[in-house]
């Protein structure tokens, strides 16, 4: 709402005055707020009169996709005969005896997608073609094609597939998804409940949403998106593609107004890697990382709870041979904020293997920046050497702790790698058992330094007394997981 400043009357006496406004006739009030109206409505989109325009323009790049399965028969019915029963094999062998026992079938799923080239690679969801031995791309005007599996990103549910064609195809452009603002309009076109091709339009009602995955970047939507809407576009009012329908939240199963679609920075440059190579080559920086909370950015002197904090670095790794450091919190990523520890990721996926980026963190209290060379991601990342515990004492902050050295780890069968102070007693009226430190549990850094004495632990405590703070920072392992704890010093 717009408000035209109110003229000031003169103060009562022992107040402060304010200086009067001169007065100015009615319409010299109005007119420049007339102005300042319209030029506020220029800037706003309206909502449209129409999108038909907008349907004619991307509805022929727009596919149903049909896949077809074959499933083998059951010899014996599931849920009728349990398997391992004797029963099992008297079903098996009946049916092989009977010569009108019915062979394999095929099973069909319905889904949606887009072309994003005229030679004909199209994009969907990786759950709409998955186990399919045929999948079959139908256009607008009724033409059909069959598809090929160009390459699947199982971890954004992405598939590119590509058809062959003497014509050059209508086709869609991706737009860029930071651009789309909650309350934006956009259209999303489709096969729902395989009826067809459909639209249906409504708002962006809420952006960064994440649902399962370490890269999920998803836009939501109360555009109608149902079964069948998998894969297909959702459009902004330019007519690019800033998402892929690709799921719904519904007690259901139909639209109740809560759609996602991938973001289509996100897809984009999978889109590219699975056309140029086959696969997706993500970025790798080799680290574990965690959330900073309000608690360890208070403990750590940091003015806000944000950016990465370490927790595990992969040896010989690219963080590894930068000078990445357990406990760095990295707070810049290639010149861009790094808001939380998902960010992080989403950043990291995106960028070029092999390529040097700058890597801020804050170490100390103080910024260092440093040159990383990303690797390749690697298919299956197993977690780092696991350190398991052992027993025997001295006492600190309500911790009983030992010393890990070789002894110890042949008498527990610890890997050469562990490391650090055994937790082999906790006071549980201490902050440390508040926090839950437990028996078992292996402490590898205090106050953002190494420590694997028990002289070292209190070196770390004492030099946080000195600075003034009544909190230290440790990093504590349990069955391998490393995770950041605050606890009280007394």
């Amino acid at each position: 709402m717009f408000h035209v400043p109110a003229i000031a009357s003169p103060a009562p006496k022992g107040q402060i005055s304010y200086k009067r406004v001169p007065k100015m006739p009615f319409l010299a009030l109005l007119i420049p707020l007339i102005f300042a109206l319209q030029s506020i409505s220029a800037t706003a989109r309206s909502a449209p009169e129409s999108f038909a325009d907008l349907v004619e323009l991307t509805s022929p790049s727009v596919v149903n996709i049909t896949t077809s399965t074959k499933v083998a028969e059951n010899m014996a019915p599931r849920g009728i005969v349990p398997e391992g029963s004797p029963f099992e094999d008297l079903f098996r062998d009946f049916n092989e005896r009977n010569p009108n026992r019915r062979g394999p079938r095929n099973t069909s799923a319905l889904g949606s997608g887009f072309v994003v080239s005229e030679d004909g690679y199209v994009v969907t969801n990786n759950h709409v073609i998955e186990g399919a031995d045929e999948i079959l791309v139908e256009f607008p005007d009724l033409s059909e094609y069959s598809a090929k599996v160009v390459g699947i990103d199982k971890n954004i549910d992405i598939a590119l597939l590509k058809i062959e064609t003497d014509e050059p195809l209508p086709f869609v452009k991706f737009g860029d998804s930071d651009l789309a603002r909650v309350g934006d309009w956009v259209m999303a076109i489709g096969n729902p409940l395989g009826q067809g091709f459909s639209v249906s339009a409504g708002i962006i009602s809420a952006r960064n949403r994440t649902l399962s995955g370490s890269y999920d970047d998803y836009i939501q939507t109360d555009a109608a998106i149902n079964r069948g809407n998998s894969g297909g576009p959702l459009f902004n009012m330019d007519g690019e593609v800033i998402g892929v329908n690709t799921a719904i939240l519904s007690p259901t199963g139909g639209s109740i107004g809560i759609g996602f679609s991938m973001s289509s920075n996100v897809v984009g440059p999978v889109v590219a890697q699975l056309k140029d190579f086959g696969e997706v080559r993500r970025g790798w920086l080799g680290v574990t990382i965690g959330p900073v909370t309000e608690e360890i950015a208070q403990t750590l002197g940091m003015d806000e709870a944000a950016g990465a904090i370490i927790s595990e670095i992969s040896s010989g790794g690219p963080a590894d041979a930068a000078g990445i450091e357990v406990a760095d919190v990295i707070i810049l990523f290639d010149g861009k904020d790094v808001a939380d520890a998902g960010e992080l990721v989403r950043l990291v996926g995106k960028a070029p293997v092999g390529s040097t980026v700058k890597v801020v963190v804050l170490r100390n209290g103080r910024r260092k920046t440093l040159d990383v060379v990303l690797g390749q991601r690697p298919e299956n990342i197993t977690s780092l050497p696991q350190e398991q515990p052992a027993p025997a004492p001295e006492g600190v902050v309500g911790l009983m702790l030992l010393e890990i050295d070789d002894a110890l780890r042949e008498e527990k069968s610890l890997p050469e790698t562990a490391k650090g102070l055994l937790v082999v007693g906790v006071d549980e009226s201490s902050d440390a058992y508040a926090k839950d430190i437990r028996e078992g549990d292996i402490i590898t850094d205090a106050g953002q330094e190494t420590v694997e004495t028990v002289e070292a632990f209190k070196a770390r405590l004492e030099a946080t007394k000195e600075a003034g703070r009544s909190t230290i920072l440790l990093l504590v392992r349990r069955d391998g997981q490393p995770r950041f704890v605050v606890v009280e010093i007394k």
